[in-house]
């Protein structure tokens, strides 16, 4: 469904990404695990476009869409921080989304505007708004136009934990459906309820890339975090 082929990237003498490929097919709900820059932040940027790798190539359903832009019409992105404009109130902000995208989206998800009573706050201006409530604001964005590829960038940080169980509960819902969902957080127990696959990335390149399962059975371990720590000694090891 979306595959990255020898992705290479450099910032002056820092390699980001070195040769990363990797294939992520629906349905599939794939963890990115490493250390501070390890390049998983580079690799997510260019699968939005909001990078363009020195060589290599991406592809969405087997067509190339490197330095293209209609693709992203089919990825839903939540980042790490939402920066929005400090004077639009919240509601401006979902309209002016919807015009934007008109006639390139079905139908509209709305479950987690509900579920988040966002409504509620619709009038307030996004610079009132607090850091829990504007990971809201774009967990709702992330999927409102029913995306098929979800990228979240630590989804859960800043929620309280009811908002945080309704946003796994949304994740797995999707997942279910058969969409392809790329997470990253450094809570690995969040990650351990909604991951099928594991992919470990360090020094640009990729370490390994399993199902879950897989690495807990190699471990011994039943839980993520116990498991990775495992392998990460294993890899040093080496």
């Amino acid at each position: 469904m979306l595959e990255s082929i020898q992705l290479n990237k450099s910032f002056g003498k820092l390699k980001a990404l070195d040769g990363l490929s990797v294939r992520m097919n629906a349905g599939q709900a794939i963890s990115f695990i490493g250390p501070n820059g390890s390049g998983k932040t580079t690799f997510i940027k260019c699968l939005l476009g909001l990078v363009v790798p020195d060589s290599g190539d991406i592809l969405l359903n087997g067509a190339h869409v490197l330095r293209g832009w209609d693709y992203r019409r089919h990825i839903g992105y939540m980042p790490q921080i939402g920066r929005y404009p400090d004077h639009m109130r919240v509601g401006q902000l979902f309209d002016m989304l919807k015009e934007i995208r008109r006639g390139t989206f079905q139908h509209l998800d709305d479950d987690l505007m509900r579920a988040f009573e966002i409504d509620k706050f619709a009038h307030k201006t996004m610079r009132t708004l607090s850091g829990g409530t504007r990971q809201k604001v774009s967990a709702c964005l992330a999927f409102l136009f029913d995306p098929a590829v979800l990228i979240l960038d630590e989804p859960t940080a800043g929620l309280d934990p009811l908002s945080s169980e309704i946003l796994k509960e949304k994740v797995l819902a999707e997942k279910a459906k058969g969409k392809l969902i790329l997470l990253t957080s450094h809570i690995l127990s969040d990650l351990d309820e909604l991951t099928t696959d594991v992919m470990y990335i360090m020094d640009g390149k990729m370490q390994f890339y399993e199902p879950i399962g897989r690495l807990k059975d190699q471990t011994g371990e039943d839980k993520l975090h116990r498991a990775i720590a495992n392998l990460m000694k294993q890899h040093a090891a080496a």
